[in-house]
Order: structure tokens, then sequence, then C-alpha cells
């Protein structure tokens, strides 16, 4: 077998020397490169071996006993002709040699790897420094593997680069590749009980396609016992092995004493393995934690007095909130709606009562319930999980304009907690609705003729409990100029004064009402409903008749001549006392209806004059 595989590896060399042109040069193919390591009969890899030019490099393989027993198994670099070329250069042929690694006078000594069961796999290694000149590309190594009663050639491709980072990329890819060993797989949990002593096996298996050398297995100490359950009563827990193959699980033994201090529960084990890939690979460390169980004291009896930070409990928070409706009135009844989160990862909670109590104002609750009470429970909430609290409350309705505060106060039960209590504040904003009323208004005078003024004066008074924003009174009819009058903000409890002039500018057609509009902002800017009033001024056109003129008393002269001389001299001597008494009369008549319009009018002012508005 060992012949065929040479003289194969001669007719490739052969190959391509016959279908190179004589003046090729090496670099225009991969030099010593072939698929003889696809025939393998005993070495094989996963990957490729990588180097780089000027550096040690070691050649990792695994050989498997394929048809029999392999007694006192050898490896080496096998001499070979392989990597020779013929190039024509000059003026005649010359043979070079691509062998990528140095050759010295230990490069194909042999490497002992020991006896192989049939079936069974292990790891080799050889290692060799790569000449400073070597391409970069693939090479198939011929590896010579000897053992008692036989020997034969295999290959390995391997990689070599001119670059610096090969070493490094093939510590990352062994990181990606993950563990090596499980730690566990196929046993139960061990259990002792106090005074007892605890004799277990811990199973660590090689699930990698590769055998492991140099194994040490080493177990956590610790001095704490609530750490550690164990006596420490050696001065070296470690166990080692020579090799560990894929597949293979070995029973870490162990007797250990249970600490008199240790308690009931679980306990960690924390374990390190430490191995190499091959006899002169590097040292590879891996971490691992197996757990035991022990019954010796309840954890209760080591606490000592009672320390709330000491316990593990849930976590109960308020995930959101909202009202049913969502602004909230002074005097009006709402529904709060409280979505209730464990945000514990792994700790549960039972029992749970929710209570939630108003702040006070004046020592009197500023939100109350129909029943008094707004208590809820809730039989258990998971790690994660969230459930729904609803409570109808009703704000009172004496209350200032802000936010008062709801307390969710909670008691429930954890695993190692019993009885855990927390608070959760939740703001509540209550608005108030603006109230404001107006005093009498007074017209002076309340007729008028057009052209004319008159003088409006009263007040508007806040009875609420915000401030009246840019407050505006407008004052609006077909008988005067429409004016607008500014009052401004009017906090509560306190008044703002309207005082104002009214034009006439058209004789009334109606019954006198002038419409008066209370327009206001609340906080937000948001313009209020408009309250509107009334008021009464009548508006007259200017009358000809009612003026006194010299030139109707000449006229009045004329007229008088043709009379009796006793009716002349009697206008003569009383003519202006006469007219005085027609302009009173008149005035007089006007005067007795505004008053009659305006007693018709009174009940419904009286009842208006003091209204809330809201």
């Amino acid at each position: 077998m060992r012949v065929c595989k040479v003289l194969t590896a001669w007719a490739f060399a052969l190959f391509l020397v016959v279908s190179t042109a004589a003046t090729a040069f090496a670099a225009d193919y991969k030099l010593g490169y072939n698929t003889n390591a696809s025939d393998n009969d005993y070495i094989f890899t996963t990957k490729a071996p990588k180097g780089n030019v000027g550096k040690n490099m070691t050649v990792t393989f695994r050989i498997r006993a394929t048809d029999e027993d392999m007694e006192n198994v050898r490896v080496s670099l096998a001499e070979t002709t392989d990597f020779q070329q013929w190039e024509e250069r000059g003026s005649g042929d010359y043979t070079v040699d691509y062998y990528p690694f140095e050759i010295t006078e230990n490069t194909f000594v042999s490497k002992s790897v020991g006896n192989i069961k049939k079936g069974n796999v292990k790891s080799a290694s050889i290692s060799a420094r790569v000449r400073r000149d070597a391409l970069q590309g693939y090479y198939s190594i011929p590896i010579l593997i000897e053992w008692d009663g036989g020997n034969d050639i295999d290959y390995v491709n391997v990689w070599i680069s001119t670059s610096s980072s090969t070493a490094e990329d093939d510590e990352e890819d062994e990181k990606k590749e993950g563990k090596y060993f499980i730690i566990g797989e196929n046993q139960p949990t061990p259990r002792g009980t106090y005074p007892n002593v605890m004799n277990f096996n811990v199973n660590f298996r090689n699930k990698r396609e590769t055998t492991v050398q140099d194994v040490t297995i080493s177990m956590g100490l610790s001095e704490d016992d609530t750490k550690f359950p164990f006596e420490i009563n050696d001065g070296n827990y470690d166990r080692t092995y020579e090799r560990i193959a894929f597949g293979e699980t070995v029973a870490v033994p162990y007797s250990m004493a249970i600490r008199k201090d240790s308690y009931t529960g679980y306990y960690p084990i924390k374990y390190t393995v430490t191995f190499r890939l091959s006899s002169e690979g590097d040292l590879h460390t891996e971490e691992g934690t197996f757990y035991v169980h022990i019954t010796s004291k309840d954890k209760e009896d080591d606490l000592g007095d009672f320390d709330a930070n000491d316990r593990t409990r849930a976590r109960l928070i308020v995930d959101s909130y909202h009202t049913v409706p969502e602004q909230i009135y002074a005097g009006e009844e709402f529904e709060l709606i409280l979505n209730m989160k464990n945000a514990s990862k792994n700790v549960g909670a039972s029992n749970i009562l929710f209570n939630l109590e108003s702040e006070k104002v004046s020592d009197s609750a500023v939100f109350t319930t129909e029943s008094g009470s707004s208590s809820m429970v809730v039989d258990d909430m998971g790690p994660g999980q969230s459930t729904e609290v609803r409570a109808v409350f009703t704000a009172r309705a004496g209350v200032d304009q802000r936010s008062y505060s709801i307390t969710i106060k909670e008691k429930y039960d954890s695993p190692e907690f019993k009885n855990a209590e927390e608070s959760i504040v939740v703001d509540i904003p209550v608005k108030q609705y603006a109230r404001l009323s107006t005093s009498n208004i007074d017209v002076m005078p309340d007729n008028i003729t057009t052209g004319a003024e008159s003088n409006v004066m009263f007040g508007i008074n806040n009875t609420g409990k915000v401030i009246l924003y840019n407050v505006t009174a407008t004052f609006t009819a077909d008988s005067i100029k429409p004016v607008e009058t500014y009052v401004g903000n009017i906090k509560p409890g306190e008044t703002g004064n309207v005082d104002t002039m009214l034009t006439g500018i058209s004789p009334t057609m109606d019954d006198g009402t002038v419409k008066v509009t209370i327009t206001y902002e609340d906080e937000n800017g948001t313009m209020a409903e408009p309250v509107e009033k009334e008021l009464t001024l009548m508006v007259m056109e200017e009358s000809q008749d009612m003026m006194w003129d010299e030139s109707m008393m000449g006229d009045m002269d004329g007229a008088v001549e043709t009379e009796s001389t006793g009716v002349k001299a009697v206008f003569q001597k009383y003519g202006i006392l006469i007219g005085v008494a027609v302009v009173m009369l008149a005035a007089v008549v006007v005067v007795v209806v505004i008053r009659i319009r305006k007693k018709r009018k009174a009940a419904k002012e009286e009842e208006d004059i003091d209204d809330e508005i809201s």
C-alpha cells in the first residue's frame, strides 16, 4: 500500500511537469497540492491545519484503527520527492524543491502515539518549521504511520500563509466551535444527608470529534458553608486522565463529608477542565457547574435577626395605569385601572392583597369609594406575569385643582419571604369647573339719543376654584356701537370690574335689550363656554319738535297776529314756558314707557343676576 501511494505521488508530479509549458513558473499552479488525502486509510482531519512562513506549525490529525488493533503506533513526516519540480532557467533545466518545511536532523524523526484499539480514534500531532521562502497555498503533506506489523503513508492537507494572523485565527476558530465537555449527562442529582459521608460520581463526556490529552478535572472549593456543603479534608481534589476519546464518558468519583453548618437545598459545584488537543498543543480550559442536593438544617435557622434585605422576594410594580374618563373633575366619579406586574425574573408571589389609600386634605380623603373600602386580592402572579386591578372613586368637590396621590399598599408571600410589604404611589390630576357671577349692571343714563353715550358698570365675581384668564366683556345691539372691554385675569374669590361707555348709533326698534357676552380661558389657553347677560338701553332719534328755536317764535308771532290781541299777548308772555312744558311732557311719556318695559323684565333679571356659570 505504501509503494502504491508513493507511485501515485510520482505520477502526479510527472503529470504536472508534462502538462506545464517548459517556461512555466511554479506560481502558475498550487504547489504540492493533490487529492491523495481523500484516499487515506488511517489518518483524517476535519479542517486543514494552518501555518505561517518562518514559524513553527503543528499538523494535528486523528488516527483511526479501522481493521485491527494497532500497537506501538508511531507517526512522522514522510521523506518524499513529491514536491520536486523541473523548471527551465537560463540555459538549462533545474530541479526545484517546493517542500514547505525546513529539513533538519529532527524533521523526519518518528513520534510515539501508543496503542489504538480496533474502531477507536486517537489524536496526534507533528511539529515543523515552515520555510521562509515557502509560497502561500495548500500543500498535501505525506505522513508516515507505523505500528507493530504494518505501516502506511496518508496525507494531510495544510494551508501555508504569508499572513501573521494564522495563530490568532486558529484560536478564534477553536472558540467558535464551542466546548468539548458535557458535565453530568444522563445522571440524577446526587443527594446526601448530614452527618453521613456522600459518595457520588460526576460524568464528563467528550462531545467533540477529537481525542483530548493531558486532562485535569478540578473541583471548585469554598470556605463559605453557604456555597460549598462539604468538609475540605484533602489538599487536592484534582482528577487527571491521560486521554479522553471522542464520545467517551468518564465518571469522576468523590467521597465527601457533609459540613455541620450546611443547610437543606441545592448547591452548585463548579468544575474546571484543562486539556490539550495534542501532546505538544496549547492548554485549553473550560468551566462548568454541577448541582448536588444536601439534607441538613433548614435555611431559616441560620438567618439570625430578621433583615428584609437578606430575603428573596417578588417585585410587584405598576406597569401602567389610566382613568375612565381621562379628565377627572371635582365632585365626579371615575374608575382607576392599574396594570400590576411581577417584575421578578424567577420569584413568584401569592396571596396578594392590594389596598388603595387616598391622599387626605384637611383630614378628609380626596378620593372616596361608595363602599368605603378599596382592597383587592389576587391569588398569585408568576415571574413576569401581569394582572389588572380596578377601583371606582369619587373626587371630593371642594378640593383645589391639582394632582393628588393614591397609594397602592401591597402585601404578599414569596417562597422565601412571607407577608412582604411594599407601597407604590400614583398621581391623579383633579380639575375644577370654572364658575362666575355678575353683580347688578348699572346703566347711566338708561336712555340716550343717537350719538350720545351711556356709562355701564358691573362686577364679574370668580366663585370657582380656578383662575379665569383673559376675561373679556363684549356689548352688542343694533342700536349701539359694538364694544369689547378687556378685564384681565380674575383669581378665585376676587372680582373683576367692567366700566365702559356705550354709544348710540340708531334709534331702538325693539325693547332696548343689549347683549353682554363674557368670555375667558382656562390654564391651557382653551376658550371656555361664553357667559351671556343682558341690559336695557333705549336710544332715541334727536327730534326738532322738542328743541326751541327763535325762528319758530318768529313764525308763531306772525300767526298770532291774525288772532285776537288777547291770545297773542298770552303767547308773547308765556311762549317759552309753554315750549318747555311741551318738551317735559314728551320726556315724561318716554320715561313712563321705558319703566313699564323695565318692570316687565324685572323678574327675569332678578333670577339671572347671581346665577353661577359652569
